[in-house]
């Protein structure tokens, strides 16, 4: 066995064992405000299917499933028992399938209540408080990325661009023309002089004699310290003869450099180009000199976390928002001739993938290698978060919804002096769970054939 292989398994359990912990934390996340809330907790398990080890404490039984793609906390009492709500009248016996499910469901709740349990159910809660505990879970996976994120932010750093010059391209090519050579199967870099043509317009940090390993100090009579400040005050003057300062080998030089108006890609907060509804790349025009910015991570204050974290809670619920879009272009790259997106859904399968790639790569530092499989966990448990809060059961966000819905026609009720309704009865929509878990399950078939058919491709 090759070491490399070595370390791919090493990257691939040190993952699975974050992931698990997360789902196991993310479970306690439900467990600890249940009992403090009085609640009858009868189970703790991580994973699903036949029982690989479990022990009971107390009045509730923790253990491990063999199958660790989740987890669940059994709380007694999830619906009320069977009888008309507040304020409706009986109705005759109930023959549907779907009032049938939601019978049995009533009726397997009921049984498993004891003598004393009365005041110790879920449902028996007032709406803050389920709240809570089904927030719980998606608080701890968020506590958890808070933390991981932090270490990384603090330690290895962020990726920064720096004023070290890391290229200097040729020649000017407007964006419509690097797209038709990329299209004739020319290079499409600028830094090569297969992507240049005699008479292309040269570069003015070419013209102007910068080379990489350069560090510019100033523009414009101004000194700067920070890319995107330079690349601010390069876009603002296309066309104007501006003075540039660079440092070279520990020595100062000088000389004066003039932007081109240039069409250029429109670039994210990441780097990533934007495109249009018809797909094709957003451009504008701006001053543009031709230079490449030396990338390195550099340690930041913890309080640099927090516009991290955001960013990285605003890519996850984009990608959520637009999820069916996502898997039917998984669908087809997987069975048809496209690539799969590189900031698509992804399941375990692939997250441990990437990982053991992670860890085998070779002449990259352990401190590196640990960093990167710290930030999978972390973008995981953000996942977690962001995708357990859609507002439908049987994820926690549609608990918390139903127990929003009972709260604003309750509340409702009381303003308009009607009658209390009563507590929502969510067994009426295990008709929709179901579809949904099936949904689930679906997609997680779906992506885990994906990651091992067409994998998505880091390294």
């Amino acid at each position: 066995m090759t070491v490399e292989i070595l370390w791919f398994i090493v990257g691939v359990l040190a993952v699975a064992v974050g992931i698990a912990l997360s789902i196991a934390l993310h479970e306690v996340g439900h467990l600890v405000p249940a009992k403090l809330f009085g609640v009858r907790v009868t189970q703790y398990m991580v994973g699903f299917g036949p029982t690989v080890f479990s022990r009971k404490k107390g009045e509730t039984e923790y253990g491990v499933k063999a199958i660790p793609l989740g987890g669940y906390v059994s709380m007694v009492g999830m619906y009320p028992p069977e009888h008309p709500e507040q304020g409706e009248r009986p109705r005759s016996a109930s023959t549907g399938l779907f009032q049938q499910m939601a019978s049995d469901a009533r009726q397997m709740s009921a049984e498993e209540l004891q003598p004393g349990d009365e005041k110790r159910t879920f449902i028996s809660l007032p709406v803050w408080k389920r709240i809570i505990i089904m927030l719980g879970g998606p608080f701890m996976n968020l506590v958890i990325a808070f933390a991981l994120t932090a270490i990384l932010v603090t330690t290895t750093g962020v990726a920064t661009a720096t004023t070290t010059v890391s290229e200097v391209f040729k020649c000017v090519l407007p964006a419509a023309v690097q797209q038709e050579r990329a299209a004739a199967g020319e290079a499409t870099g600028q830094d090569g002089t297969e992507a240049c043509r005699p008479g292309d317009p040269a570069a003015p940090a070419f013209e102007a004699g910068l080379e990489p390993g350069d560090t510019i100090t100033a523009f414009n009579g101004r000194p700067v310290d920070d890319w995107d400040e330079l690349s601010s005050a390069i876009r603002e003057r296309a066309g104007e003869p501006t003075a540039i300062t660079w440092e070279r080998d520990g020595a100062e030089q000088s000389g004066t450099i003039t932007p081109k108006l240039t069409e250029r890609p429109v670039a994210d907060s990441s780097g990533r180009a934007q495109t249009n509804p018809d797909g094709s790349t957003q451009t504008e025009d701006v001053g543009f000199v031709g230079m490449g910015s030396e990338v390195q991570n550099v340690p930041q204050p913890i309080t640099e976390t927090f516009p991290v974290m955001g960013q990285q809670l605003k890519a996850t619920a984009d990608v959520v928002v637009v999820l069916p879009v996502k898997l039917w272009e998984t669908a087809v790259a997987v069975f048809g001739p496209e690539e799969r997106d590189p900031n698509g859904p992804m399941s375990v399968v692939g997250v441990g993938r990437i990982a053991g790639e992670a860890a085998a790569l070779e002449d990259v530092p352990l401190a590196d290698k640990a960093s990167l499989l710290l930030s999978l966990v972390g973008g995981v448990n953000v996942a977690l978060m962001v995708f357990n809060l859609i507002p439908l059961l049987p994820l926690d966000g549609g608990h918390v919804a139903g127990a929003l819905w009972e709260a604003l026609r309750r509340g409702w009720a009381k303003l308009t002096r009607r009658r209390d309704p009563g507590v929502f009865d969510i067994a009426k929509l295990l008709p929709l769970t179901y579809v949904v878990g099936i949904a689930l399950l679906g997609m997680g078939l779906l992506l885990i054939v994906a990651d091992i058919v067409d994998p998505i491709r880091i390294f």
